[in-house]
């Protein structure tokens, strides 16, 4: 089937507006379909993983928002206590505040360690470092949640900061002032992803939406925690951004990687902030990973064209859309493949699927689920 002639617009003007709008190559559009659910899905789920202990809230998720995998190829795991409220932005508060936000599983779904308690009030950002250190965000910017104190052991108010953490729980470093939001190079405004370089440089999305200050950038310190830039603004124009949810390091060229969600697109820059592409293909993407091999994988949304209610512009609205994790190539944005979400989301208030998506060496697929308050694995069947 041809897909371009089901298209309005001629062939070349839309390679046009690709190339010279969004920064990306004509090939990387020439190959795309128009609907997500035309491309393959190579990829099983693994039934019944991981195993969480009875003791953990007998067992039951809450919100995942974050997962990834270590040096040693065990998977790491952000979640809100098993938290579900307030629903979409559950908070480790009140009878939750106990329970670790961290937790590490082996390949075959075995808990291993439980670390970070009392630490974090609304987790969301998880990064691993080459020596196996954890960084995460916390984007808390209340006082109090549901009427519960966002307070620590010694009365702080949790969140606006960023925590680097020993694989045992250690806090080995704070970027950010917790609990005091800002605009300059020691402050955020609800910090939502971390990465982290090869050298050890760490790569802070600040401005998850909304957010007081209208912060929407990037932030880069290096492995000390001394401020080396920032770039980005509030808007959509080509580095530009509204909502910046997620951010990765990563592929051959070691490039950063910004799901861009308000602006449905995923940016992507060297390390010094120069804008190389941007890719509206991906949808409305939650998160994103790019692999050694260059396949770059994205939690998101796109427009269910077969809803007839209101356009849905919200990243966590739960009808009139189709959910999945978006495989592709990172050299050139062409698409290849794509997982359908297995939840159904339409009774959910509010909550995204895939808010955090990683991939291990053998590209097996790791996805975080708010929404659907599960945390999935998917095998590769075949090659891509």
């Amino acid at each position: 089937m041809n897909l371009w002639r089901r298209s309005r617009m001629p062939r070349g003007v839309m390679l046009g507006i690709c190339a010279f709008v969004f920064g990306c190559p004509a090939q990387a559009q020439q190959a795309q379909p128009l609907q997500p659910t035309d491309l393959p899905n190579p990829y099983r789920l693994v039934e019944d993983w991981p195993t969480l202990p009875e003791s953990m809230n007998g067992g039951r998720w809450g919100e995942v928002s974050r997962v990834q995998v270590g040096p040693r190829g065990n998977i790491w795991v952000l979640h809100r206590c098993f938290a579900v409220t307030p629903p979409g932005s559950a908070v480790c508060l009140g009878a939750y505040k106990d329970y670790p936000p961290i937790l590490e599983f082996d390949p075959s779904g075995k808990l291993l360690v439980g670390l970070g308690a009392g630490l974090l009030a609304y987790p969301h950002g998880l990064a691993i470092d080459e020596k196996g250190d954890l960084l995460v965000t916390d984007v808390n910017d209340e006082a109090a949640v549901l009427g519960l104190p966002a307070t620590n052991a010694d009365g702080a108010v949790m969140g606006q900061d960023v925590l680097k953490l020993s694989p045992t729980g250690k806090v080995l470093l704070t970027l950010g002032k917790e609990g005091i939001s800002g605009s300059s190079s020691d402050t955020f405004d609800r910090p939502s992803g971390v990465a982290v370089a090869p050298n050890g440089d760490i790569f802070v999305s600040d401005g998850h939406y909304p957010n007081a200050r209208h912060n929407a950038r990037i932030m880069k310190f290096n492995k000390s925690g001394r401020f080396i830039k920032s770039w980005g603004k509030l808007g959509s124009a080509p580095g530009d951004f509204d909502g910046p949810h997620d951010i990765c390091i990563g592929g051959s060229q070691q490039h950063v990687y910004v799901a861009d969600r308000q602006n449905k697109r995923i940016q992507v820059f060297d390390q010094d902030g120069k804008l190389i592409a941007a890719w509206p293909q991906f949808g409305q993407v939650n998160s994103v990973f790019v692999g050694a091999d260059d396949t770059i994988y994205a939690g998101t949304a796109y427009p269910d064209p077969a809803y007839t209610g209101a356009a849905q512009n919200d990243p966590t609205a739960t009808k009139g859309l189709i959910r999945g994790i978006i495989v592709g190539s990172a050299k050139d944005g062409t698409l290849k493949a794509f997982i359908p979400d297995p939840a159904d989301l339409s009774t959910v208030v509010r909550g995204s699927s895939a808010s955090g998506v990683t991939a291990d060496e053998h590209g097996n697929i790791y996805a975080a689920d708010v929404g659907a308050h599960s945390l999935r694995k998917y095998l590769l069947q075949g090659h891509l």
